[in-house]
Protein backbone atom coordinates (compact mmCIF):
# COMPACT_ATOMS: atom_id res chain seq x y z
CA UNK A 1 0.00 0.00 0.00
CA UNK A 2 1.33 3.89 -0.64
CA UNK A 3 0.90 6.46 1.64
CA UNK A 4 1.15 10.14 0.03
CA UNK A 5 1.76 13.02 2.78
CA UNK A 6 0.28 16.30 0.92
CA UNK A 7 1.56 19.83 2.22
CA UNK A 8 -1.09 21.91 2.76
CA UNK A 9 -1.74 25.10 4.96
CA UNK A 10 -3.08 25.66 8.34
CA UNK A 11 -6.21 27.74 7.13
CA UNK A 12 -7.62 25.24 5.13
CA UNK A 13 -7.39 22.52 7.92
CA UNK A 14 -8.76 24.59 10.16
CA UNK A 15 -12.13 25.73 8.88
CA UNK A 16 -12.43 21.67 7.43
CA UNK A 17 -11.95 20.35 10.69
CA UNK A 18 -14.37 21.97 12.77
CA UNK A 19 -17.04 20.33 11.04
CA UNK A 20 -15.50 17.55 9.24
CA UNK A 21 -17.68 16.61 6.01
CA UNK A 22 -18.27 13.68 4.22
CA UNK A 23 -15.41 14.62 1.44
CA UNK A 24 -13.03 17.00 0.36
CA UNK A 25 -11.07 18.20 -2.59
CA UNK A 26 -7.16 18.74 -1.77
CA UNK A 27 -6.73 21.28 -4.50
CA UNK A 28 -3.83 22.62 -5.92
CA UNK A 29 -3.28 25.84 -7.66
CA UNK A 30 -1.89 24.57 -10.92
CA UNK A 31 -4.32 22.16 -13.12
CA UNK A 32 -1.30 21.50 -15.54
CA UNK A 33 0.40 18.91 -13.13
CA UNK A 34 -0.79 15.55 -13.01
CA UNK A 35 -1.08 13.57 -9.19
CA UNK A 36 -0.72 9.98 -10.04
CA UNK A 37 1.54 9.03 -6.60
CA UNK A 38 -1.49 6.67 -5.38
CA UNK A 39 -4.26 4.88 -6.40
CA UNK A 40 -8.00 5.60 -5.49
CA UNK A 41 -8.61 4.38 -1.83
CA UNK A 42 -5.33 4.47 -0.72
CA UNK A 43 -4.24 7.11 1.85
CA UNK A 44 -3.82 10.45 1.38
CA UNK A 45 -2.45 12.28 4.15
CA UNK A 46 -2.12 15.95 5.47
CA UNK A 47 0.72 17.90 6.22
CA UNK A 48 0.73 21.57 7.63
CA UNK A 49 3.26 23.58 6.58
CA UNK A 50 6.65 24.41 8.05
CA UNK A 51 6.99 24.94 11.40
CA UNK A 52 4.03 22.54 11.59
CA UNK A 53 5.97 19.84 10.95
CA UNK A 54 3.03 17.07 11.80
CA UNK A 55 0.24 14.98 10.07
CA UNK A 56 -2.85 16.25 11.37
CA UNK A 57 -5.62 14.18 9.11
CA UNK A 58 -5.86 12.69 5.67
CA UNK A 59 -8.78 10.54 3.50
CA UNK A 60 -8.58 7.89 1.18
CA UNK A 61 -7.85 9.09 -2.34
CA UNK A 62 -10.52 9.40 -5.20
CA UNK A 63 -9.34 11.37 -8.17
CA UNK A 64 -7.14 13.79 -9.24
CA UNK A 65 -8.80 16.02 -12.14
CA UNK A 66 -7.96 20.19 -13.01
CA UNK A 67 -11.06 21.35 -12.97
CA UNK A 68 -12.04 25.36 -13.68
CA UNK A 69 -12.12 26.58 -9.98
CA UNK A 70 -16.10 27.61 -10.46
CA UNK A 71 -16.84 23.90 -11.57
CA UNK A 72 -14.71 23.08 -8.49
CA UNK A 73 -16.53 25.36 -6.18
CA UNK A 74 -19.93 24.43 -7.44
CA UNK A 75 -18.99 20.49 -6.85
CA UNK A 76 -17.65 20.92 -3.24
CA UNK A 77 -18.55 24.35 -1.70
CA UNK A 78 -17.10 24.79 1.43
CA UNK A 79 -15.16 21.64 1.51
CA UNK A 80 -12.74 23.35 -0.81
CA UNK A 81 -11.13 24.72 2.58
CA UNK A 82 -12.77 27.85 1.87
CA UNK A 83 -15.82 29.93 3.25
CA UNK A 84 -17.08 31.32 -0.53
CA UNK A 85 -16.07 31.46 -3.98
CA UNK A 86 -13.99 34.70 -3.57
CA UNK A 87 -12.43 33.25 -1.79
CA UNK A 88 -11.41 30.31 -3.74
CA UNK A 89 -10.39 32.72 -6.28
CA UNK A 90 -8.46 34.50 -4.01
CA UNK A 91 -6.76 32.14 -2.47
CA UNK A 92 -5.48 30.42 -5.99
CA UNK A 93 -4.43 33.72 -7.27
CA UNK A 94 -2.02 34.18 -3.88
CA UNK A 95 -0.53 31.29 -5.15
CA UNK A 96 -0.11 31.95 -9.15
CA UNK A 97 0.62 34.96 -9.20
CA UNK A 98 -0.01 35.51 -12.63
CA UNK A 99 -2.62 36.11 -14.98
CA UNK A 100 -6.14 37.56 -15.04
CA UNK A 101 -7.35 34.27 -16.34
CA UNK A 102 -11.18 34.32 -15.35
CA UNK A 103 -11.85 30.93 -14.15
CA UNK A 104 -8.30 29.55 -14.01
CA UNK A 105 -7.53 25.68 -13.74
CA UNK A 106 -7.12 24.33 -10.64
CA UNK A 107 -5.48 20.51 -9.62
CA UNK A 108 -8.44 18.75 -7.75
CA UNK A 109 -7.62 15.57 -5.22
CA UNK A 110 -10.42 14.60 -4.38
CA UNK A 111 -11.09 12.35 -0.78
CA UNK A 112 -13.25 10.91 0.63
CA UNK A 113 -13.98 10.21 4.55
CA UNK A 114 -11.49 12.16 5.83
CA UNK A 115 -10.46 12.70 9.13
CA UNK A 116 -9.38 15.78 10.92
CA UNK A 117 -6.87 14.87 14.04
CA UNK A 118 -7.27 16.58 17.13
CA UNK A 119 -4.00 18.86 18.64
CA UNK A 120 -2.45 16.32 20.75
CA UNK A 121 -2.53 13.85 18.55
CA UNK A 122 -0.58 15.03 15.44
CA UNK A 123 1.77 12.77 14.66
CA UNK A 124 5.19 13.92 13.65
CA UNK A 125 6.65 13.97 10.35
CA UNK A 126 8.94 10.89 9.26
CA UNK A 127 12.78 11.76 9.58
CA UNK A 128 13.39 11.09 6.19
CA UNK A 129 10.92 14.20 5.75
CA UNK A 130 12.96 16.98 4.14
CA UNK A 131 12.53 20.83 4.72
CA UNK A 132 12.43 21.63 1.00
CA UNK A 133 9.27 19.27 -0.03
CA UNK A 134 6.71 22.00 -0.80
CA UNK A 135 4.10 19.07 -2.71
CA UNK A 136 4.53 15.89 -0.92
CA UNK A 137 5.98 12.39 -0.29
CA UNK A 138 5.40 8.89 -1.01
CA UNK A 139 5.70 6.18 1.39
CA UNK A 140 5.57 2.44 1.16
CA UNK A 141 3.80 0.84 3.71
CA UNK A 142 6.01 -2.47 3.21
CA UNK A 143 9.00 -0.45 4.37
CA UNK A 144 9.95 -0.16 7.92
CA UNK A 145 9.45 3.80 7.67
CA UNK A 146 6.22 3.56 5.76
CA UNK A 147 4.57 0.66 7.90
CA UNK A 148 5.53 2.70 11.44
CA UNK A 149 3.41 5.84 9.70
CA UNK A 150 0.39 3.66 9.00
CA UNK A 151 0.89 2.41 12.72
CA UNK A 152 1.34 6.07 14.05
CA UNK A 153 -2.00 7.09 11.77
CA UNK A 154 -3.99 3.65 13.21
CA UNK A 155 -2.78 4.70 16.91
CA UNK A 156 -3.81 8.28 16.73
CA UNK A 157 -7.39 7.96 15.54
CA UNK A 158 -9.85 8.77 18.22
CA UNK A 159 -11.65 5.77 19.35
CA UNK A 160 -14.83 6.70 18.34
CA UNK A 161 -14.23 8.09 14.59
CA UNK A 162 -16.18 5.45 12.42
CA UNK A 163 -13.82 4.93 9.42
CA UNK A 164 -13.05 1.49 10.29
CA UNK A 165 -11.49 0.80 7.34
CA UNK A 166 -8.51 3.29 8.30
CA UNK A 167 -7.79 0.95 11.13
CA UNK A 168 -7.52 -2.00 9.35
CA UNK A 169 -3.91 -3.36 9.24
CA UNK A 170 -2.18 -2.66 6.07
CA UNK A 171 -1.70 -6.65 4.95
CA UNK A 172 -5.17 -7.60 6.21
CA UNK A 173 -6.55 -5.08 3.90
CA UNK A 174 -8.01 -7.08 0.56
CA UNK A 175 -5.94 -6.28 -2.71
CA UNK A 176 -9.29 -5.50 -4.33
CA UNK A 177 -9.50 -2.85 -1.65
CA UNK A 178 -7.31 -0.62 -3.76
CA UNK A 179 -7.44 0.92 -7.25
CA UNK A 180 -10.54 1.31 -9.45
CA UNK A 181 -12.85 -1.16 -7.61
CA UNK A 182 -12.53 1.64 -4.60
CA UNK A 183 -14.81 3.81 -7.07
CA UNK A 184 -17.46 1.76 -7.09
CA UNK A 185 -17.23 0.11 -3.01
CA UNK A 186 -15.84 3.09 -1.59
CA UNK A 187 -18.35 5.28 0.79
CA UNK A 188 -18.53 8.49 -1.91
CA UNK A 189 -19.76 12.07 -2.22
CA UNK A 190 -21.39 13.77 -4.46
CA UNK A 191 -18.33 15.85 -5.49
CA UNK A 192 -16.35 12.73 -6.18
CA UNK A 193 -19.90 11.64 -8.27
CA UNK A 194 -19.82 14.80 -10.36
CA UNK A 195 -16.01 14.61 -11.12
CA UNK A 196 -15.83 10.82 -12.02
CA UNK A 197 -18.71 11.19 -14.08
CA UNK A 198 -16.83 14.44 -15.95
CA UNK A 199 -13.83 12.14 -16.74
CA UNK A 200 -15.93 8.99 -18.01
CA UNK A 201 -17.16 10.65 -20.42
CA UNK A 202 -14.35 12.61 -21.92
CA UNK A 203 -15.68 15.99 -20.81
CA UNK A 204 -18.65 15.91 -23.51
CA UNK A 205 -22.37 15.80 -23.22
CA UNK A 206 -23.02 11.99 -24.13
CA UNK A 207 -26.11 13.27 -25.86
CA UNK A 208 -24.38 16.27 -27.80
CA UNK A 209 -20.59 15.92 -27.68
CA UNK A 210 -20.42 19.41 -25.82
CA UNK A 211 -17.63 20.07 -24.94
CA UNK A 212 -18.00 23.46 -23.07
CA UNK A 213 -17.53 22.24 -19.16
CA UNK A 214 -18.87 24.88 -17.66
CA UNK A 215 -22.37 24.18 -18.95
CA UNK A 216 -21.73 20.53 -18.35
CA UNK A 217 -23.53 18.46 -15.23
CA UNK A 218 -23.18 15.08 -13.90
CA UNK A 219 -27.17 13.72 -13.50
CA UNK A 220 -28.23 10.77 -11.57
CA UNK A 221 -29.86 8.26 -13.62
CA UNK A 222 -31.46 7.96 -10.27
CA UNK A 223 -31.59 10.07 -7.82
CA UNK A 224 -29.35 10.20 -4.18
CA UNK A 225 -32.71 11.15 -2.23
CA UNK A 226 -34.39 8.14 -4.36
CA UNK A 227 -31.63 5.06 -3.34
CA UNK A 228 -29.62 6.18 -5.96
CA UNK A 229 -25.99 5.91 -5.27
CA UNK A 230 -23.11 7.61 -5.95
CA UNK A 231 -21.52 6.38 -8.66
CA UNK A 232 -20.29 6.44 -12.35
CA UNK A 233 -22.93 3.90 -13.58
CA UNK A 234 -25.71 5.41 -12.50
CA UNK A 235 -24.31 8.86 -13.89
CA UNK A 236 -24.80 10.71 -17.13
CA UNK A 237 -22.97 13.70 -18.41
CA UNK A 238 -25.32 16.38 -20.06
CA UNK A 239 -25.52 19.95 -21.31
CA UNK A 240 -27.53 21.70 -18.16
CA UNK A 241 -30.44 22.35 -20.22
CA UNK A 242 -30.98 18.35 -20.99
CA UNK A 243 -30.08 17.72 -17.18
CA UNK A 244 -33.18 19.23 -15.96
CA UNK A 245 -35.73 17.71 -18.82
CA UNK A 246 -34.14 14.42 -17.80
CA UNK A 247 -34.47 15.30 -14.15
CA UNK A 248 -38.70 16.14 -14.58
CA UNK A 249 -38.84 13.49 -17.18
CA UNK A 250 -39.55 15.01 -20.36
CA UNK A 251 -36.00 12.23 -21.79
CA UNK A 252 -34.95 9.08 -20.91
CA UNK A 253 -32.35 6.77 -22.00
CA UNK A 254 -33.38 3.34 -22.61
CA UNK A 255 -30.97 0.37 -21.19
CA UNK A 256 -30.12 0.23 -25.02
CA UNK A 257 -28.63 3.41 -24.86
CA UNK A 258 -31.24 5.48 -27.09
CA UNK A 259 -32.38 8.78 -26.13
CA UNK A 260 -36.46 9.09 -25.96
CA UNK A 261 -38.31 12.52 -26.08
CA UNK A 262 -41.78 12.82 -24.06
CA UNK A 263 -45.00 13.85 -26.64
CA UNK A 264 -45.62 15.64 -23.60
CA UNK A 265 -42.86 18.61 -24.19
CA UNK A 266 -44.53 19.40 -26.91
CA UNK A 267 -48.00 19.14 -26.05
CA UNK A 268 -47.18 21.17 -22.66
CA UNK A 269 -44.16 23.88 -23.84
CA UNK A 270 -45.86 24.20 -27.76
CA UNK A 271 -41.96 23.66 -28.61
CA UNK A 272 -39.08 20.71 -28.21
CA UNK A 273 -37.93 20.91 -31.94
CA UNK A 274 -34.08 20.29 -31.01
CA UNK A 275 -34.80 18.16 -28.24
CA UNK A 276 -37.14 16.05 -30.86
CA UNK A 277 -34.12 16.19 -33.37
CA UNK A 278 -32.20 13.13 -30.80
CA UNK A 279 -35.06 11.26 -30.36
CA UNK A 280 -34.83 7.63 -31.05
CA UNK A 281 -30.94 7.96 -31.73
CA UNK A 282 -28.04 6.35 -29.31
CA UNK A 283 -26.05 8.37 -26.86
CA UNK A 284 -23.43 9.39 -29.35
CA UNK A 285 -20.73 10.14 -26.56
CA UNK A 286 -19.97 7.34 -24.00
CA UNK A 287 -17.12 6.29 -21.23
CA UNK A 288 -14.77 4.29 -23.05
CA UNK A 289 -14.26 1.80 -20.32
CA UNK A 290 -17.41 -0.57 -20.37
CA UNK A 291 -17.93 -0.65 -16.80
CA UNK A 292 -18.55 3.16 -16.21
CA UNK A 293 -21.26 3.16 -18.80
CA UNK A 294 -25.14 3.19 -17.38
CA UNK A 295 -26.15 0.34 -15.80
CA UNK A 296 -29.32 -1.19 -16.83
CA UNK A 297 -31.39 -1.36 -14.13
CA UNK A 298 -30.90 2.34 -13.31
CA UNK A 299 -32.10 3.49 -17.03
CA UNK A 300 -35.11 1.17 -16.21
CA UNK A 301 -35.90 2.95 -13.26
CA UNK A 302 -35.73 6.23 -14.91
CA UNK A 303 -37.89 4.23 -17.48
CA UNK A 304 -40.67 3.47 -15.55
CA UNK A 305 -40.65 5.85 -12.66
CA UNK A 306 -39.80 9.48 -13.78
CA UNK A 307 -40.31 9.58 -17.50
CA UNK A 308 -43.40 11.71 -18.88
CA UNK A 309 -45.44 9.11 -21.49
Amino acid sequence: MKIWVGVTDENWFDLLSRRPPDEVNFWQPSGGRRFAAIDPGEPFLFKLHSPNNFIVGGGHFVRHSPLPASLAWDAFGEKNGVATYRDLIARVRHYRRQDGVVDPVIGCNVLAEPFFLPRERWIPVPASWAPNIVQGKTYDSTTAEGAALWDAVRKALPQDLKVADYAAEANDVPGDRYGPEYLTRGRLGQGAFRVLVIDAYQRRCAVTGEKTLPVLEAAHIRPYANEGPHQVRNGLLLRSDLHKLFDVGYLTVTPEYKLEVSPRLREEWQNGREYYAHHGKMLGHMPIDAANRPDAKFLRWHNEEVFKT
